[in-house]
């Protein structure tokens, strides 16, 4: 498989002196293009850190990121702006969307920040809310969906612009037993259906099985890397 990303040997550090950490102490991993992997390790073991350099909105205070071969912690600010607007999508555990505007128009701000025509916008909004079963919600706010079909509008605004690398912090943290399930089939069938990488944070051994590959991080490292069986 094609690698699309890769970390060799990356730090983090945070303070100074006494005050030093390192959520990351040396990490080295790499993913292909296609993968579905789960991130976990116990709270401080760098797994979300790992994310935040993934995602371009944390930079290694020493190693490197290769992202199809580019050196991401060489770019400047705009140009890690334009790398997470044209290869990425966030889906956060908290949703984040605005919370006065339409489940269509949350979808479509990806595209207004790509200055994609509002006729365009509209279409590809509409078509991404379809693909999360919402078709029918496009004109309601946040206030008036369920936690899940929330966050499917979250996942919606996460593929209007076809990220090649899917990035999901906790994405089923929020959600009962029932919609946790939900979410993870959907992201289970983008990942088949449309090729995303795909890269998640859990704790949850149970949201971890859907995926192809567990990352397990300790003390800033990766401990474990276990790749389940097609």
């Amino acid at each position: 498989m094609t690698t699309l990303l890769e970390l060799i040997d990356v730090t983090r550090r945070y303070g100074k002196g006494d005050a030093e950490v390192f959520a990351l102490a040396g990490a080295t991993l790499d993913i292909a293009q296609g993968e579905f992997v789960a991130v976990m390790g116990p709270s401080g073991s760098g797994k979300s850190t790992c994310l935040n350099v993934l995602g371009g909105l944390d930079r290694p205070t020493t190693g490197s990121y290769f992202f199809r071969g580019v050196d991401v912690g060489a770019l400047d600010r705009d140009q890690l702006a334009r790398f997470r607007r044209h290869y990425l999508g966030f889906v956060f555990q908290g949703y984040n969307l605005l919370a006065r505007t339409s489940a269509l128009e949350n979808v479509e701000l990806p595209l207004v920040y790509r200055g994609i025509g509002r006729r365009e916008r509209r279409r590809r909004a509409l078509g991404a809310l379809a693909e999360v079963g919402l078709a029918d919600r496009a004109g309601h706010t946040p206030a008036e969906l369920s936690g899940g079909q929330q966050q499917r509008v979250a996942i919606a605004r996460a593929i209007v612009t076809d990220p090649a690398l899917l990035l999901a912090d906790e994405p089923t943290g929020n959600l009962d037993t029932v919609r946790k399930d939900e979410i993870m089939q959907l992201l289970v069938g983008l990942n088949r259906d449309r090729g995303i990488t795909i890269v998640m944070v859990t704790h949850e051994p149970e949201m971890a099985a859907y995926t192809t590959r567990a990352i397990h991080f300790r003390d800033g490292v990766v401990e474990r890397d276990l790749r389940r069986a097609a």
